[in-house]
């Protein structure tokens, strides 16, 4: 029998003195998955007067989101668009790149592709 994982892991990381939300997706996203993801975020800026975010996101092991799942995210990047300032998004396919770019119009921050984390992680800690 073979197991399906998929899923958000939802994180803080620190690289030298900077520290940054992580998060690693894994397989398909679902409605479900941002169901459950969508209120740790939520409450984990709640009370931030202006939160200036930056994030690191695993999408190595990310294959997409079901349709609905999609607009949830899209709907996500909508109402947190101005606590974003950085995020860099790890992966290994194409059209994550071109994800990324999409990204750049919804977000007020910036959003980058990058094919190695140290990469990420060299953006993410620039000034």
């Amino acid at each position: 029998m073979t197991t399906i994982r998929h899923g958000l892991s939802i994180g803080i990381e620190r690289v030298g003195e900077y520290f940054f939300l992580s998060l690693k997706v894994q397989g398909k996203l679902t409605h479900a998955d941002y169901n459950r993801i969508n209120p740790v975020v939520d409450a984990a800026l709640e009370g931030v007067s202006e939160p200036m975010v930056n994030v690191f996101i695993d999408a190595s092991k990310m294959e997409g989101w079901e349709l609905r799942a999609a607009w949830d995210d899209f709907k996500f990047g909508l109402k947190h668009n101005n606590e974003f300032n950085k995020i860099a998004i790890f992966g290994n396919k194409k059209w994550q790149k071109y994800v990324s770019k999409i990204g750049n119009w919804f977000i007020s921050g910036e959003v980058q592709f990058f094919d190695t984390k140290d990469s990420a992680f060299v953006w993410l800690t620039a000034n």
